[in-house]
C-alpha cells in the first residue's frame, strides 16, 4: 500500500519519516564521542543493527500500552512515565538547537547570530502541531526520497575524494576487540534510543501489526549509512584529522565539485540538506512532546516545553552546556530506564487507540533561504580567487587577489590595467586583519570561490605556519580543494595577469586541471595539507610558484620583452 486513508499513514510514509528524523542528527552527532570508530566501530555498529531489528518487533507488540499512559499505569506511574519520555524530548531538542546555533553560522550563513537561528528554528518547527498525522506523512512522502537520495549522492561524490592509504592507516591503528566492540555497540544503541517513541506513531499507521517490516528497513538503511560513513570519513579526511574534528561530516565535501566545475562549492548543498534533516527531527520531537503530554495527562499546552528547550540550548556556562551532560543522560539514565518502562507497559498495556497527535510542519523554504547569501546580495560581495599569507615582523600580511569581475562574468570590458587588483592587509593577529577589513571596505568578503592559496617563504620557514592553518580551518567557506603553494614573491605572483587577462588564481588552477602531466608532482590541496598536519604536525614541502621574466627563459624566443613576466610552477623539493 502506497498511501493510507482515514488520517493514517502508510508503511512507506512511516519508513521515510524514520529516515528523515534520524539521519541528519546521526551524521552530525554520532561521531562526537569517538565511541564508534575504526574496526571496533564497524563491528559494534553491525551488532547494534542486528539487536535493533529484534527490538523493533518488541516495540510493535508493546504499542497498545502507549495509547494512554494514565490508564495503563495509573495516575502516578503514568505521569512519571510521561515525564521520563518528555525529559528525553526536551534535552534532545535542546541539543539540536545548540548544534544549529554552532554549525549554521560557521558553515552556511554569515552575519547572523546563532541565537536568532535557534529561536527561529524552534518557532517554525512548532507551527501546526495540531494538524494531524496525515499531513506529516505527506511531508515525508514528498521529501523523504529526495533527502535520502541526496545523502547517498553526497557519499558517492565524497568517495571520489577518498584515499586508500588513509583507510589502510585506520585499520593499522585500530583493531576489533571484545570490549571496544561492545562499547561501540552500546553507543549505537544509545544513539538509536529515540526509536523507543515508535509506538506513539504506530496507532496512526495503517495495519499496525505489519509495520515491523518498514521500521526494520529504516533501521537497516540508517545502519548501512552509518557503516558507510565509518569507512568514508577516515578515507577522505585521514585518521588523525577524523579524530580531531568535532563534526567530521561537515568538511566531507569541502573538496568536491561537480564535473566541469559547474558548482565550485558543492558542500553548501550538503549543508542545506543536513539543515533540513535537523529541522525535521526538531519538528518530530515537538510533535511527540504533544503526544506524550496528552497520553500522560500532563500540563496542557506546549509553551512551557518550548521555553525549557530554548533555555537549555542557550545556556553556555562551563560545565552546564547541554552537550556536556546530554550523552551521559542517555547512556546512564534514559536507556536503562526506558527498558524498565517498556517492560512494564508490555505487561500492563491495553489495546486502545491513542488520541491523534499533532504534526509539526518544517518549512522547506527556511532551508532554501538559509542556504543563500544571508541577506547580502552577490553584487555587494568581493570574491578573492587567490590568497597570500606571509609573516612580517609585526604580525601577518594577508593579500587578497580580486578578479576582474567584468571579464570573469563575460562582459568583456576593456581595461588599461596590466596587474590584478591585490588588497593587502596587515595585523598582529588574523582577527585584527578581519576587523580592519570590515572597518575599511564597503563590500562583504566571501572566500567561497578561492582557487589558490600561496604561503610566503617567510611563513614556511618559521614556526608560525600552524597558526595560519588554524585560521583557515575556522573558515568553513574555504574549500579543501584549494591548491596550496609557496612563493618567494607572493605579491608578484598575485599581481600577475596572463596576456588573456586571467588572474593567478584562474591561471594556476587551469594549468593543474588541464595538464595531466603536472597533476601529481606539482599539486597539493588544502585537504591534503590538513591531513599531513594532523598526522605529522609538520609542514610538508609545498610546490613553488615563481613569477619570472619571460625574456630570460630558454624557450622564450626573440619576440619576448624583458618586461614580460610568466608564472612558473615547480614541484615540491
Amino acid at each position: 500500500m502506497e498511501f493510507a486513508s482515514n488520517d493514517r499513514i502508510s508503511h512507506r510514509q512511516l519508513y521515510r519519516q524514520m529516515v528523515l528524523a534520524f539521519l541528519a542528527p546521526f551524521l552530525l552527532c554520532v561521531f562526537q564521542k569517538r565511541e564508534a570508530l575504526g574496526a571496533d566501530g564497524i563491528v559494534g555498529t553491525a551488532a547494534a543493527v542486528a539487536i535493533l531489528l529484534l527490538y523493533v518487533t518488541f516495540l510493535v507488540r508493546v504499542a497498545p500500552g502507549y495509547a494512554s499512559l494514565l490508564k495503563c499505569g495509573g495516575k502516578v506511574l503514568g505521569r512519571i512515565c510521561g515525564l521520563f519520555f518528555l525529559s528525553y524530548i526536551i534535552l534532545t531538542a535542546a541539543l539540536l538547537l545548540a548544534v544549529l546555533e554552532e554549525v549554521v553560522p560557521d558553515s552556511l550563513i554569515m552575519g547572523v547570530s546563532g541565537f536568532w537561528i535557534s529561536l527561529s528554528a524552534l518557532l517554525v518547527c512548532s507551527l501546526g502541531t495540531g494538524q494531524g498525522m496525515q499531513r506529516r506523512g505527506r511531508m515525508a512522502e514528498v521529501s523523504g526520497r529526495l533527502f535520502l537520495g541526496a545523502v547517498i549522492l553526497m557519499m558517492l561524490l565524497a568517495a571520489g575524494q577518498g584515499n586508500v592509504s588513509y583507510l589502510q592507516e585506520m585499520f593499522l591503528k585500530t583493531s576489533a576487540t571484545w570490549t571496544g566492540s561492545l562499547r561501540s555497540c552500546y553507543w549505537i544503541l544509545v544513539c538509536f534510543s529515540g526509536i523507543s517513541f515508535l509506538p506513539f506513531v504506530l496507532t496512526d499507521v495503517e495495519k499496525r501489526r505489519k509495520a515491523r517490516k518498514p521500521a526494520a528497513l529504516a533501521v537497516l538503511t540508517l545502519g548501512g549509512i552509518l557503516l558507510g560513513m565509518e569507512l568514508l570519513l577516515p578515507a577522505v579526511l585521514g585518521w588523525d584529522r577524523f579524530l580531531s574534528e568535532k563534526y567530521p561530516v561537515l568538511p566531507l565535501l569541502a573538496g568536491a565539485a561537480l564535473p566541469g566545475d559547474v558548482l565550485a562549492r558543492f558542500d553548501v548543498i550538503w549543508m542545506a540538506f543536513l539543515l533540513y534533516g535537523v529541522l525535521f527531527s526538531l519538528g518530530s520531537l515537538l510533535h511527540y512532546s504533544h503526544q506524550v503530554a496528552e497520553s500522560a495527562g500532563l500540563f496542557p499546552g506546549r509553551l512551557w516545553i518550548m521555553v525549557l528547550i530554548f533555555g537549555l540550548s542557550v545556556i553556555r556556562q562551563e560545565g552546564y552546556r547541554i552537550e556536556d551532560y546530554y550523552y551521559d543522560f542517555l547512556a546512564y539514565v534514559f536507556v536503562p530506564g526506558m527498558f524498565v518502562v517498556q517492560l512494564y507497559l508490555a505487561f500492563r498495556g491495553r489495546r486502545k487507540k491513542i488520541m491523534k497527535g499533532s504534526a509539526a510542519l518544517v518549512v522547506l523554504a527556511l532551508c532554501l533561504a538559509a542556504g543563500g547569501c544571508a541577506g547580502i546580495e552577490p553584487e555587494k560581495r568581493r570574491y578573492p580567487m587567490a590568497l597570500g599569507i606571509g609573516k612580517i615582523q609585526d604580525g601577518w600580511l594577508v593579500e587578497y587577489q580580486m578578479p576582474d569581475m567584468a571579464r570573469t562574468t563575460g562582459q568583456d570590458k576593456q581595461t588599461d590595467e596590466d596587474q590584478a587588483e591585490v588588497l593587502k592587509m596587515t595585523g598582529r593577529r588574523f582577527e585584527e586583519i578581519e576587523q580592519r577589513y570590515r572597518q575599511t571596505q564597503e563590500l562583504q568578503l566571501d572566500l567561497g570561490h578561492l582557487q589558490v592559496l600561496i604561503f610566503g617563504e617567510t611563513l614556511t620557514g618559521s614556526e608560525d605556519w600552524e597558526e595560519a592553518l588554524r585560521w583557515l580551518k575556522n573558515k568553513p567557506f574555504v574549500g579543501e580543494d584549494v591548491y596550496v603553494f609557496q612563493a618567494e614573491d607572493v605579491s608578484g605572483v598575485l599581481e600577475w595577469k596572463s596576456p588573456q587577462g586571467q588572474t593567478a588564481g584562474e591561471y594556476i588552477r587551469g594549468i593543474l586541471e588541464n595538464r595531466k602531466s603536472t597533476q601529481k608532482t606539482q599539486k597539493m590541496t588544502l585537504g591534503e595539507l590538513y591531513y599531513e598536519w594532523y598526522r605529522e604536525r609538520t609542514l610538508p614541502a609545498l610546490p613553488r610558484v615563481l613569477c619570472q621574466s619571460a625574456y630570460n627563459l630558454p624557450e622564450s624566443g626573440q619576440n619576448k620583452k624583458e618586461t614580460d613576466r610568466v608564472l612558473w610552477i615547480t614541484a615540491a623539493s
